[in-house]
């Protein structure tokens, strides 16, 4: 794995690339975090695997006990577009420090690094069968995962219906365990105390990065009455200053969106929220008559039933509400089917504990935005699926608890 990690250092550049030609990263983001953030995970559980104790146990009778963990046994992943070098690592290192042999089903629009991450593997002397990648469609490659009489677990980042389809086929087969990282619709609170300038970054980031196309995204944003307008002008100042091009230019923050049918799927979500009657603040149309950019877009005079503010768009919109108290933005904020993540903007420390403890969901940022370390574990709540990633949690998920019992004799104490 240490090895394995040096490698992909080695080959960042092209890593990088493919990753931008592929799934329109921005490149230089890809070349500076994303990339060198996989050699992370891999580093991170190689100092893990050898960590992996069981404990000796106290019983109540004339026993010993002591627990083992052992790997899980063969693992399937089946892993989405927005990150295909993250979503990789996430998994695949976890589950290689706890000695599981795994497959590896990269999403069919971006199967480039990982395949390249399967000849890297090779290189740094993961033995043969330990490290599988199967490009393929979710529908035959994904589904035969899934209904594999032979695979202990699967692991999957996706829709929730198809979470559902993962489930349904993991029961029906041999009831193989099952991890579910699903959708999103995730809320950011912003209070009267907040600061404008660091409230509209948080904001922007939070919907903007990775072109909207990321689980976690602050796609309903949530504001005090006291700061709206202010808070209003300065979001459309930081929107407008929001470049969007070709993701291999060092300036651009957005690139194109994964796909045609993507980039339909959004345009439509806009059209529906102009029906419905929400204002359109910015943005809502295609950038250009080459590739598939979408202008930052903003609505505003959105109420909670709408379509653009119940429903996962993945894409760059952002949906922009009022609150008067701290009770009805929690209140605003669970209103959601999904829990996977939420923001919190205030110089309070009693509303952020109140607030963070009151919302249902995976992971709280609290004055900021994709907080992520490889030490803290995250993943949802409802039907935003449960088990979770990073930390030691994802490395206990592909182990399963062993106990052994031997009688004691003549012992003078129990």
């Amino acid at each position: 794995m240490w090895k394995f990690a040096d490698l992909i250092e080695e080959h960042v550049e092209e890593l990088a690339a493919l990753d931008a030609l592929d799934a329109g990263k921005v490149y230089l983001r890809a070349k500076t975090a994303e990339i060198p953030g996989a050699a992370e995970f891999l580093r991170f559980f190689a100092g893990a695997a050898d960590k992996i104790h069981g404990e000796v146990l106290k019983m109540s009778s004339e026993l010993q006990g002591y627990t083992l963990r052992e790997p899980v046994g063969v693992v399937g992943h089946i892993i989405p577009w927005n990150f295909p070098t993250t979503m990789f690592f996430m998994k695949v290192s976890p589950a290689l420090a706890a000695g599981c042999t795994m497959i590896v089903k990269p999403a069919e629009q971006t199967p480039l690094t990982a395949l390249y991450y399967a000849h890297l593997a090779k290189l740094a002397g993961i033995p043969d069968g330990v490290l599988n990648v199967v490009p393929g469609f979710g529908p035959t490659a994904g589904a035969a995962i899934c209904s594999h009489m032979d695979i202990d677990y699967v692991c999957f980042t996706g829709s929730t219906d198809v979470g559902r389809l993962v489930m349904q086929a993991a029961a029906a087969s041999n009831l193989k365990q099952v991890s579910l990282e699903l959708g999103g619709k995730s809320p950011l609170l912003i209070f009267d105390d907040a600061d404008l300038d660091t409230a509209a970054d948080v904001a922007l980031l939070g919907n903007l990065y990775n072109k909207g196309e990321i689980c976690v995204a602050s796609s309903r944003v949530f504001v005090q009455e006291g700061i709206y307008d202010k808070f209003e002008k300065k979001l459309l100042e930081k929107a407008k200053a929001w470049l969007v091009g070709d993701p291999f230019d060092p300036t651009v923050r957005q690139g194109p969106q994964i796909s045609e049918r993507h980039f339909d799927r959004i345009l439509s979500y806009i059209e529906h929220g102009k029906r419905e009657g929400a204002t359109l603040l910015t943005g809502g149309k295609p950038i250009g008559d080459k590739g598939y950019y979408i202008e930052p877009t903003i609505f505003t005079n959105v109420k909670e039933d709408m379509i653009i503010a119940k429903e996962e768009i993945f894409g760059p919109v952002m949906a922009l509400m009022k609150f008067k108290t701290v009770e009805e933005a929690i209140k605003s904020a669970n209103n959601t089917q999904y829990g996977l993540a939420a923001g919190i903007v205030t110089k309070d420390l009693n509303v952020a504990n109140t607030v963070s403890r009151s919302i249902r969901a995976g992971i709280i940022w609290i004055n900021c935005y994709f907080g992520f370390s490889m030490d803290c574990p995250y993943g949802g709540y409802k039907m935003s699926g449960f088990g979770r990633e990073y930390g030691l949690e994802s490395l206990y998920k592909y182990l399963q608890i062993k106990s052994v019992v031997t009688p004691i004799y003549n012992s003078p104490w129990l």
